[in-house]
C-alpha cells in the first residue's frame, strides 16, 4: 500500500473544495456537486495538501440532518475511488456551516 493511502487511512481534518467563496453559495455549490454524485475533498494536513475527487455512493451518503438553505447541519459522505492503484472507500462528516469536518480512507485490499 502506498504511503499516501496509509496516511489518509486515519481520521483527520478534511475540507470540501468548491468554486464559490461566499458561504451560502459554497453550500449551494456543495449541494450541486452532491447532486451530480461527485465531490472534491481536501486533506489539508498532508505533505502538500491532497485533494481527491470522490464518486459518492448515493445509498450510503446521508444528508438527512442537513439544511442547505441556511446552511446548517451535517452530511455524512461515503464514496469510492482509486488512489495510487489502491481501491478505497472514503468516509467523511462535513459541517455545512464551514464545509469542513473529519474523514479517512478505508483501503479495500
Amino acid at each position: 500500500m502506498s504511503d499516501l493511502v496509509q496516511r489518509l487511512s486515519f481520521k483527520q481534518p478534511i475540507e470540501i473544495s468548491v468554486t464559490s467563496s461566499v458561504a451560502s453559495n459554497a453550500a449551494d455549490a456543495f449541494k450541486a456537486a452532491m447532486d451530480r454524485g461527485y465531490v472534491h475533498v481536501r486533506f489539508p494536513q498532508t505533505k502538500g495538501p491532497a485533494e481527491l475527487g470522490v464518486r459518492l455512493d448515493a445509498e450510503k451518503t446521508d444528508s438527512s440532518t442537513a439544511d442547505f438553505s441556511r446552511p446548517a447541519g451535517t452530511v455524512n459522505l461515503v464514496g469510492r475511488l482509486t488512489l495510487d492503484y489502491v481501491p478505497v472507500v472514503f468516509h467523511g462528516n462535513i459541517d455545512l456551516t464551514t464545509l469542513a469536518g473529519t474523514g479517512h480512507l478505508e483501503p479495500l485490499r
